[in-house]
């Protein structure tokens, strides 16, 4: 019996990485997110950049790791359901990929060099811009975080710690390649170039608009079933 135990955890664990890696992946999208980040931290030091690209991955594991395993207790406290969440994060990731799909591209451009020296002291310091906006909510915003919630809730029974390690060991990866795209983000603007860096941006937009309807179809999915199902027990 131990044996079939210890077997199903070291089978549980990879599990959880392969569920977990592509899912926080594609909703943390660090590709685009970086290309954003270049142009946000446009103004900063090379020094900065990288020290900011730092704090952003430790923030954003905070933020998984806390949804993975405190988010789902979390939402029984509060009586939140797990679809009831899909649903409104979804809404929130489908609208932000609506946005991000059909806004304007804004021109970028630099204080009055009379006004240089204000802006640089009216700047936020690097912890508190890796925090916000950076952190929260452009890469963890509210569609990551019902997703971590939802990979933290769909452990196996009896197998719950070995899933959950496997899925941090996915959301730390995933952190980690933030950081090194982060770092490398002014070379990655380099090479995409303005046409590449806008055409970067409308497909992250129309895959942030597809996550966003595939987790309220799913959130749908589970809401509606037991109304479908009882309905159909309830025919004689």
């Amino acid at each position: 019996m131990q044996l079939l135990s210890a077997l199903g955890a070291f089978s549980t664990l990879p599990q959880g990485l392969l569920l977990g890696f592509p899912a926080l992946f594609s909703i943390t999208d660090p590709l685009g997110n970086s290309v954003i980040f270049s142009q946000m931290a446009a103004d900063r030091s090379h020094a900065e950049r990288r020290a900011i690209a730092a704090r952003v991955g430790l923030y954003a594991a905070l933020f998984l790791l806390a949804s993975l395993w405190a988010g789902s207790p979390v939402l029984h406290f509060f009586g939140v359901s797990l679809p009831a969440l899909k649903v409104g994060g979804g809404l929130v990731v489908a609208a932000n990929g609506w946005r991000l799909l059909f806004s304007e591209e804004e021109a970028a451009t630099g204080p009055p060099d009379d006004g240089a020296e204000e802006a640089a002291a009216a700047r936020p310091s690097a912890a508190d811009f890796a925090f916000f906006p950076i952190a929260m909510p452009l890469v963890v915003g509210p569609g990551a975080i019902s997703v971590a919630i939802t990979l933290g809730a769909a452990t196996p029974p009896g197998l719950h710690t070995p899933y959950l390690v496997g899925v941090s060991l996915a959301a730390l990866i995933v952190c980690g390649i933030i950081v090194l795209l982060f770092r490398s983000a002014n070379v990655i603007g380099r090479v995409l170039g303005p046409a590449g860096s806008r055409a970067v941006k409308r497909l992250v937009a129309l895959l942030l608009l597809s996550i966003g309807v595939q987790i309220i179809a799913l959130g749908l999915q589970a809401m509606l079933v037991p109304f479908v199902q009882s309905a159909i027990h309830a025919v004689p």
